[in-house]
């Protein structure tokens, strides 16, 4: 069985960056894709980025565009968030999750079968 473990978050000021690890383990990741997402509080859980099988990403919310980039090594078991140019509304609990697929589905938390614990990310002067 897929576990993901995530790892990175801390506080950061704004305009800062932090690098976001996601670990799997039980199973090679190499045949999933990995979205991340980020919930803060009293909002729902929002889909950030996903990345395929092949190292392709696709963009799930537009105001990371620009400032975040997700990248994997299969042959680590590892998916990274780099995230630049932080904004106090980037604060978040940030999750990864793995999609049974090799293509990256929807933005919808639903598509998504195994999640890490989730990783705080503070934005903040």
């Amino acid at each position: 069985q897929l576990q993901l473990v995530e790892s990175g978050g801390d506080l950061v000021q704004p305009g800062g960056s932090l690098r976001l690890s996601c670990a799997a383990s039980g199973f090679p990741m190499d045949y999933y894709s990995i979205g991340w997402f980020r919930q803060a509080p009293g909002k729902e859980r929002e889909g950030v980025l996903c990345i395929n099988e092949t190292g392709g990403s696709t963009t799930y919310a537009d105001s990371v565009k620009g400032r975040f980039a997700i990248s994997r090594d299969n042959a680590k078991n590892t998916v990274i968030l780099q995230m630049n140019s932080l904004k106090i509304e980037d604060t978040a609990v940030y999750y990864c999750a793995a999609a049974g697929w090799g293509h990256c589905p929807g933005p919808s938390p639903a598509h998504f079968g195994a999640w890490g614990q989730g990783t705080q990310v503070t934005v903040s002067s």
